[in-house]
């Protein structure tokens, strides 16, 4: 603009350039696209853990006598643990939102401790830390990749 506050010709062109709501999505790579597949999954997987413990916490389907109220003092503290930062994570996941995948993160490596360290709580069971590694591999491969797509 000039001192005037008007459009020169050189700017005129620049200036009533439509806007285009599809542009950011055309300019995202493929990896990238996989990437946010893969955490609209994970989104879908940490909704449905997070309801999972919640339904452990308030006793749906259990009757009068609740299983949370009878077990360890451990068990309850991990269940209400994963019970909150699943369904966290599951937001910010499907949001697409760093903090969502750091949330996230940290719910796999607390899953996968749980497993390892503390076998009394949840059984120790291999299958899920295996599981849990797969996935955590997975998205750092997606991550790495889309972020090689845009160098800046």
């Amino acid at each position: 603009m000039s001192e005037h506050g008007t459009i020169t010709p050189e700017q005129q062109p620049e200036a009533l350039a439509p806007v285009h709501a599809d542009d950011e999505k055309n300019q995202l790579g493929q990896w990238t696209r996989w990437l946010i597949w893969f955490l609209r999954a994970m989104a879908v997987v940490s909704m449905l853990k997070g309801l999972y413990h919640w339904s452990a916490v308030i006793g749906i389907g259990e009757g009068p006598d609740s299983r949370f109220s009878t077990e360890t003092i451990p068990w309850q503290t991990a269940t209400v643990y994963f019970a909150i930062i699943d369904l966290v994570a599951a937001v910010g996941l499907w949001l697409a939102a760093v903090w969502g995948a750091v949330v996230w993160l940290t719910a796999v490596v607390s899953m996968a401790a749980v497993q390892v360290f503390f076998p009394q709580i949840y059984g120790g069971s291999w299958i899920v830390v295996v599981i849990e590694l797969i996935l955590l591999c997975s998205y750092l491969v997606l991550a790495l990749q889309s972020a090689r797509e845009h160098p800046h």
